[in-house]
């Protein structure tokens, strides 16, 4: 399938839709396996990063499919820069206006793809991606702040008097994807239907691209070999939720859940990580003590944590 595809229509039109990566019975495990992260950690729409605590996500941007395509347009040298859930709930008003991608990444040159990978449906009823063919090679376009809640974008960033006519409805199946080129103008209208529109947004460059806002930006090489090394190296979630990544997300997050049945770990409504007996252990950690018998407790009372969850609290004194 993925050589059957005209990457031309990708350099020519600044977009590429739709490219089938995964079964839609594949693309349904992963979308149950971020419904059950969401049920322990809140919120993970819009989560910049998320290969670093979710291994689905991690594994579905390294796709060998999705990646076959990337080399296509970026070469064999491949670095995985981000990766982001993008939601809409049904019946929602949440929309993305038009804009283009590169106008606030800070990069160095424009060696840059996006591919979007559903999870589910994504149509005109759900809100899917509408493309301006042809609009990368326009360069970068003034965009306007705006203030409008409903705005997926953090600032509401609009580019204004876009001819809609021309645009393309890139409808998705589970398990398709579309790829778009950084200065590509789209957008997307809000979900009316009764189904959540979910997809997996991935970020790759190519390996000599520079980030020229923040030096200390990091990125992962997945396909090939990075001999700039010009981000510093992140580490992928090696299980499907882990104790490094529940540590990062504590200082970014804005969770208010609380959720436990039999996990590791859980966090709290203050961003605190609940931790049961045994596991490894952090500054924001609230350790779940085991029995009196159970534990060396004298080690305990120099221990760098937030707190201990224990009935023996007279002892500890």
């Amino acid at each position: 399938m993925i050589n059957k595809i005209n990457i031309n229509d990708y350099f020519e039109q600044g977009f590429l839709s739709p490219v089938k990566i995964i079964d839609q019975d594949e693309a349904l495990n992963h979308r149950k396996k971020l419904e059950d992260a969401e049920k322990k950690l809140g919120p993970i729409h819009y989560k910049s990063k998320v290969h670093t605590v979710l291994k689905s996500a991690f594994d579905l941007a390294t796709n060998k499919n999705i990646l076959d395509v990337v080399e296509k347009i970026l070469g064999p040298n491949i670095l995985l820069y981000n990766v982001t859930y993008i939601i809409k709930e049904p019946n929602s008003a949440s929309h993305v206006s038009w804009h283009q991608d590169m106008t606030y990444w800070g990069f160095s040159g424009d060696e840059q793809v996006s591919a979007w990978l559903a999870l589910s449906e994504a149509n005109d009823l759900s809100g899917a991606m509408k493309m301006i063919p042809g609009s990368h090679k326009m360069g970068k376009q003034q965009h306007e702040i705006t203030d409008d809640k409903d705005n997926v974008l953090l600032q509401g960033q609009t580019v204004r008097n876009v001819n809609e006519e021309a645009s393309v409805l890139c409808s998705l199946k589970p398990g398709q994807a579309s790829f778009h080129h950084g200065w590509t103008l789209h957008t997307s209208m809000p979900n009316k239907s009764d189904d959540r529109r979910i997809g997996l947004n991935i970020q790759y460059i190519a390996t000599h691209i520079k980030q020229l806002k923040n030096e200390k930006d990091t990125a992962i090489c997945v396909r090939g070999y990075d001999e700039f090394n010009h981000f510093l190296k992140e580490e992928p979630a090696k299980v499907e939720i882990d104790f490094d990544a529940l540590e990062r997300f504590t200082d970014t997050s804005g969770y208010n859940y609380f959720w436990h049945e039999t996990d590791k770990y859980t966090l709290t409504s203050k961003n605190y990580i609940w931790t049961f007996p045994g596991r490894p252990f952090c500054r924001k950690s609230v350790i779940v003590m085991p029995e009196w018998n159970d534990y060396d407790w004298d080690l305990l009372r120099a221990t760098n944590c937030y707190g201990i969850c224990t009935d023996y609290v007279e002892k500890l004194a």
